[in-house]
């Protein structure tokens, strides 16, 4: 099948916060025990939306997600602060964002705020401040499918757990053997370190950050998007004990990442100085991305 390669085919979100969005309506909050109830919400679902799931199912390959891993790790693409990355960040989104008037600095406290207010630890604190940070991918010209949207496993059998599972038919590692069996080319209960991931901002971050905060927190940043495993509960059979453990925290972490964005803007004045000094504690004043 011939991939189309148009700018408009591989970017039809208005912007990255439609995925998010989505996510929201597919996982309603108060029905995180329901975990098939996502499979009703396909009407709501828009065009725009469709046509990015399309393009990221069809075009997250195993020899993309090698490439992609090869191009950006180790992380060596440019160096600049927590703060600098939020700031690119936030002329990336508000741009082509016209039904929000935040920036995303204040989504990112909104998230923070509402795990420290529930009396959490600095570093899962920090967590919600910059686990969405990884978008910067956009401003290394990356379209859309390879920085956001669901997570999954390439190189084994898709699992129909994941969102518009059928897209996988059009995509070139349906038809390779290899990949499609229960395994693949996995060894059950290898551990997630061991299984390539599709390539977007969680991975990305994740090695961008890894040297810096604790496991729980690696694990939070890694997988939040990886639905099918959190939510749905598939992909168990490629995990290991340190896996199954760390996905509570996975697990904990996600109804802050969906549920905290709102339209009524933080007191940034009031809170940067405390932010400022949670970073400091635990990133120097430049990484590498």
């Amino acid at each position: 099948m011939q991939i189309p390669d148009d700018t408009s085919a591989q970017n039809p979100l208005s912007s990255l916060d439609d995925w998010d969005d989505d996510v929201r309506n597919r996982y309603p909050e108060g029905d995180g025990d329901q975990p098939d109830g996502y499979r009703d919400y396909g009407d709501q679902v828009r065009d725009s939306v469709r046509d990015f799931y399309h393009q990221n199912h069809i075009r997250q390959t195993v020899d993309f997600v090698r490439s992609s891993r090869e191009k950006y790790l180790p992380v060596r693409t440019r160096r600049m602060g927590i703060w600098q990355a939020l700031e690119y960040l936030n002329e990336l989104v508000d741009d082509s964002d016209p039904d929000t008037e935040l920036p995303q600095i204040a989504h990112a406290v909104q998230t923070a705020e509402a795990i420290r207010a529930d009396g959490h630890p600095d570093w899962f604190v920090l967590t919600g401040l910059i686990h969405d940070m990884g978008k910067v991918l956009c401003l290394f010209d990356e379209p859309q499918w390879a920085v956001t949207g669901d997570t999954f496993p390439v190189g084994c059998r898709y699992s129909d757990s994941v969102v518009y599972h059928e897209f996988f038919q059009e995509n070139p590692d349906w038809r390779n053997e290899d990949y499609q069996t229960v395994n693949g080319i996995y060894e059950a209960g290898c551990g997630l370190d061991n299984v390539l991931m599709s390539w977007g901002h969680d991975e990305y971050l994740y090695n961008v950050v890894k040297d810096f905060v604790p496991r729980e927190a690696q694990y939070m940043i890694r997988y939040h998007s990886f639905y099918a495993a959190h939510r749905e509960g598939a992909y168990t059979h490629l995990m290991n004990d340190e896996d199954r453990d760390l996905f509570r925290c996975v697990r904990e972490f996600n109804p802050y990442d969906l549920y905290t964005k709102c339209e009524t803007a933080p007191d940034l004045e009031k809170l940067m100085p405390y932010y400022r000094n949670l970073v400091s504690r635990f990133f120097p004043d430049e990484i590498w991305w």
